[in-house]
């Protein structure tokens, strides 16, 4: 497929006004861009995000994804290290210190950036409704599954409340027999995929809580959320996962459990004494 600042340029004359706001948008902040959900682009270009789902389908895409991989693809065109939007990797790092210290600063940085973005009392709101919820239901797709996964090992030494489910379409059944009293615990960094709209939708009907944690503060699932926390880290599109926003996500879990724990401190050492003598027994 040709450039995508070519074809923007090519179909200029073609486009409405709301198309033309959003080229101008791109061909200048072209690098910014790609990292936006399209929430974030609608709202820098001031359209709703039916004209941008339209602007990508008259450039011939699919959905705004497969845009974002392309809009990722040309903004490395001109760039003198091209290698970096595949990932923290650099032509500079031509020793193993080099790369690892550039891994380090990379990771550091999220974790920092994921502490910016702390707001205490979404905290202290999930907490509370983790705290009182009957059952916690752990969801995610793909890369994600694996901080879900990490979150239940570690409520699983305080509670049993907190269970997971992989299979798709056995998520979106239990998703629909939740309580109100009942809570998910959904992670996405981009927070925009069909998957979840599919999983939190009949969750939602039923007056179902949700505890999000997403990089993207205006995606699809932040929308549903009843809380959002966020995450730091930069995953570009043709990264296809980031360690340092996994470790970011994995910070906030950690965040997480322990306001969960605070609320009772004195359950969560019988619950933990509990769980670490049943493993004994595992242990050589």
């Amino acid at each position: 497929m040709l450039d995508l600042m070519y074809q923007i340029n090519t179909h200029y004359d073609q486009f409405t006004p709301s198309s033309r706001k959003i080229a101008d948008y791109l061909l200048e902040h072209c690098a910014q861009a790609q990292y936006l959900s399209i929430s974030g682009l609608a709202n820098e270009c001031g359209v709703a995000e039916a004209t941008i789902f339209r602007f990508c389908k008259q450039l011939g895409f699919g959905g705004y994804n497969e845009f974002k991989l392309a809009l990722a693809k040309s903004s490395i065109l001109n760039q003198p290290n091209p290698y970096a939007a595949y990932g923290e990797l650099t032509p500079e790092d031509n020793t193993v210190e080099a790369m690892c210290r550039r891994l380090y600063e990379s990771n550091i940085q999220a974790l920092n950036q994921t502490l910016s973005l702390l707001d205490e009392a979404a905290l202290i709101k999930a907490g509370d409704l983790l705290a009182g919820a009957g059952k916690i239901l752990g969801l995610g797709y793909g890369g994600s599954m694996a901080t879900v996964r990490e979150a239940w090992s570690r409520f699983l030494t305080v509670t049993s409340k907190f269970f997971v489910i992989e299979d798709n379409h056995m998520q979106i059944m239990a998703a629909s027999l939740l309580e109100e009293n009942d809570v998910i615990l959904f992670v996405s960094y981009s927070g925009s995929t069909r998957d979840a709209e599919d999983v939190l939708r009949p969750a939602k009907a039923r007056g179902a809580k949700i505890v999000l944690i997403t990089h993207y503060a205006d995606s699809p699932a932040a929308g549903m959320a009843d809380v959002v926390l966020l995450c730091g880290g930069h995953e570009r599109p043709l990264q296809t996962g980031s360690i340092a926003a996994k470790m970011a996500m994995l910070f906030v879990v950690d965040m997480l459990v322990n306001e969960f724990c605070r609320r009772d401190m004195d359950t969560t050492m019988r619950n933990k004494d509990l769980t670490a003598n049943a493993l004994a027994i595992r242990h050589l």
